[in-house]
């Protein structure tokens, strides 16, 4: 059994959570997520209770979605017949079957975060949109860290390291990319991202895109809908690739 599945499979606690979850938080990638055209096909990976499909349902898109959590899908569900269950690793879907699909905070949750890239890639149509969002675990620039890799000075100077080590390896070696492993952190009281297994970050989120025939069009560091001024400010330079999180859209340029 898969982490994913070990972790979230039976998790009520996960999905009373997410059912309590502020919906604008999930605004700017379901907005991002919409096809130009009206009745597009639509993907959400790791759905939750079903808030992206409901919004992209009322916005006029035939909208499926996928969970490993059999208590989410219960819920999902309800929103929606086109939520179903799946395996965390093969996406039930034949290849180029969707105009656009995402994933908002899973990768960091997945056992095989690379292959997970190109199972997205995969299912979704030549021109189609991608939305791939999660943490940024390399932070070294920020406030509200929230994850022990993220806190402290000592961590951010190791972070800011090992990106300029990560750079160096996509520039030299890009054969033996590949993202780092952590360690869950265990608690008693049940909170998100405690079980996050992969050190995600917009550097090798964007890699991984390109490498599966993608063309990335915007990597940023902020994952909501923020002041125009402010969101300019943080998203304009390099930066971006230090602080907050990694929201990068990309379309996919070559057939799978």
């Amino acid at each position: 059994m898969s982490h994913q599945e070990n972790y979230y499979r039976k998790n009520t606690d996960y999905a009373n959570f997410l059912e309590d979850w502020d919906d604008d938080f999930y605004a700017k990638y379901s907005e991002a997520l919409c096809p130009k055209q009206l009745g597009s096909k639509v993907l959400d990976i790791g759905c939750g209770v079903g808030q992206v499909v409901r919004r992209l349902m009322e916005s006029g898109y035939e909208a499926h979605g996928v969970e490993v959590s059999e208590p989410n899908i219960a819920k999902a569900k309800k929103v929606s017949k086109l939520c179903q269950l799946y395996d965390g690793v093969r996406l039930p879907f034949k290849n180029n079957t969707f105009d656009s699909a995402g994933a908002l905070n899973v990768l960091e949750h997945v056992e095989q975060p690379e292959a997970f890239i190109t199972e997205l890639v995969r299912i979704v149509k030549p021109g189609g949109r991608i939305i791939l969002s999660s943490p940024n675990f390399f932070r070294a620039i920020g406030f509200r860290d929230y994850h022990p890799r993220m806190r402290g000075i000592i961590n951010k100077y190791k972070n800011w390291q090992r990106l300029r080590a990560k750079r160096r390896q996509i520039a030299n070696n890009p054969d033996i990319v590949c993202f780092d492993r952590m360690e869950p952190v265990v608690r008693e009281i049940f909170q998100p991202d405690d079980d996050a297994i992969v050190a995600t970050n917009g550097l090798e989120m964007k890699f991984f895109l390109e490498q599966n025939g993608c063309e990335v069009l915007s990597v940023e560091c902020t994952d909501r809908y923020v002041p125009k001024l402010i969101d300019l400010t943080l998203n304009l330079g390099p930066w971006r690739y230090l602080m907050f999180n990694a929201f990068i859209t990309a379309t996919k340029t070559s057939p799978s």
